[in-house]
């Protein structure tokens, strides 16, 4: 038997396996019964019966109180989301022919990135005849993975993107 469409695990009487394995509140096993014996056992102590793994086999049932239980499975979903973190792609965007003061502004910005945790696409924008001097722009992505080499690991090398030269960096773990 499945669990139900909207996630929710199997409680009380809409189990309607045979058997059942039983865990009793605090965590011992009890046994294999069937449902409605194991149903019964929970109703004697005023709490609720709860297909923990329906995989195994026979299924595992706990006797829980429901609502403590599916509040502590929400808790635990949303401290898991939290310790969760999604690498974005951040952008730093310049031109071959750059100053000094400005490529450590874009240097300053990719490391912060960088140390956020987020990947970070360096792109070198070409402007008209800028684009027969590719070679500028990746001198210029490489010594930018060198001074960032310390917190980052080029995932992509300086590559050509129609008017574009990008290089992908990934935080260092």
């Amino acid at each position: 038997m499945k669990k139900q469409y909207n996630n929710q695990p199997i409680i009380n009487e809409r189990i309607k396996y045979p058997k059942v394995r039983l865990i009793d509140v605090l965590g011992s096993q009890l046994g294999i019964f069937s449902s409605d014996e194991a149903f019964e056992i929970a109703i004697k102590e005023g709490l609720d019966l709860v297909v923990i793994s329906d995989k195994s086999d026979p299924p595992v049932c706990r006797i829980v109180d429901y609502g403590k239980y599916k509040f502590a499975q929400e808790k635990k979903a949303k401290e898991a989301k939290k310790k969760q973190h999604n690498a974005s792609l951040k952008e730093v965007k310049m031109r071959y022919k750059i100053e000094e003061h400005d490529y450590n502004v874009r240097i300053n910005q990719a490391l912060r990135f960088l140390q956020s945790g987020d990947k970070v696409k360096v792109t070198v924008i070409f402007r008209g005849r800028e684009i027969q001097h590719t070679n500028l722009a990746v001198e210029l992505l490489n010594k930018m993975a060198i001074d960032l080499n310390t917190v980052a690991d080029v995932q992509q090398e300086p590559s050509r993107d129609g008017k574009n030269m990008i290089m992908i960096l990934s935080p260092q773990k």
